[in-house]
């Protein structure tokens, strides 16, 4: 049987700000972020299945990735846990629900290794998670492979 990629696209808003940072991005800015999931495996063989020729449905995949990752950012302001993080998102918290705070400096590359955590425990036993590619802008993203990483 033939090894298949398929790959879903998901889009999110969501603002973050890099505490620390050396420059523009270290101000509160948002992006129209899109995240490309590719996972791997084989087609369903068998013929009484009703998933029979499918890697996976594309809806579990959809519902997956929506779950770990869409819902939990889309339309969030996400910031780094520190003390004076946690002092800004105390303040915002009383107007603003969503308000991520993350054990990471929310860049592209450090949000993908996120996701992958979260894809890979996620993802039925039998489905590779094969790579991931963040749009930050029309002309910027980040990728992570698992060929890189395992």
């Amino acid at each position: 049987m033939s090894v298949i990629r398929l790959t879903k696209e998901f889009t999110f808003e969501a603002a973050h700000s890099l505490e620390g940072y050396d420059g523009l991005c270290r101000e509160i800015h948002g992006h129209s972020y899109r995240l490309f999931v590719t996972v791997k495996g084989e087609p369903e063989s068998n013929e009484a299945s009703p998933k029979l020729g499918m890697v996976m449905d594309f809806g579990i995949l959809k519902r997956i990735v929506n779950e770990q990752i869409v819902e939990r950012l889309d339309h969030s302001f996400m910031m780094r846990r520190t003390t004076e993080a946690e002092e800004v998102a105390d303040v915002l918290s009383y107007r603003f629900s969503k308000v991520v705070m993350t054990d990471y400096q929310p860049t592209c590359e450090n949000m993908l290794a996120d996701f992958a955590e979260r894809l890979l425990g996620a993802l039925p036993e039998d489905i590779e998670l094969y790579s991931l590619r963040l749009h930050e802008t029309a002309t910027s993203y980040a990728e992570w492979f698992a060929s890189d990483n395992f």
